[in-house]
């Protein structure tokens, strides 16, 4: 897929990136700078599917979704190249994750974020209450 007037590739594949790219990315969250390699190895080994844009070869936009295929999937890592912001980027990658064929039946797609809320919005995403979580390590926000 190609996005319009731009020179985007979108993948919907893992082997569409590596560790190497993903560190490089998220080096400018705030909240995955200290992920190591290894780490993202292993996230990648148990990661239902991934989503990824390239701009002349280099990894510039990434999400990744936990699924059973059926009734539940939950979306996370959403990171744009800071370069790369406030094109439509964004949109355009969960647009084609959230639309691919694997995943536009699946009834709730879950997240959790504070400062991507108003931009989930518009694609349709909204806060509930009555969310349970068992936090057994501080959440990374390096």
């Amino acid at each position: 897929m190609k996005a319009p007037g731009e020179n985007y590739l979108f993948y919907d594949s893992k082997m569409a990136v590596t560790p190497y790219d993903l560190q490089e990315l998220y080096r400018f969250t705030r909240w995955g700078r200290s992920r190591s390699i290894e780490q993202i190895e292993k996230m990648l080994q148990g990661t239902s599917m991934c989503f990824s844009a390239r701009h002349s070869g280099k990894l510039v936009a990434f999400c990744r979704i936990l699924t059973d295929f059926v009734f539940r999937a939950s979306l996370w890592d959403i990171m744009v190249h800071p370069d790369h912001q406030g094109k439509g980027l964004g949109s355009l990658l969960l647009e084609y994750a959230l639309d691919h064929p694997k995943m536009r039946e699946i009834p709730l797609i879950i997240t959790y974020t504070s400062e991507l809320a108003p931009f989930l919005a518009r694609l349709g995403f909204r806060h509930e209450e009555g969310a349970m979580m068992l936090l057994r390590k501080p959440i990374e926000y390096s």
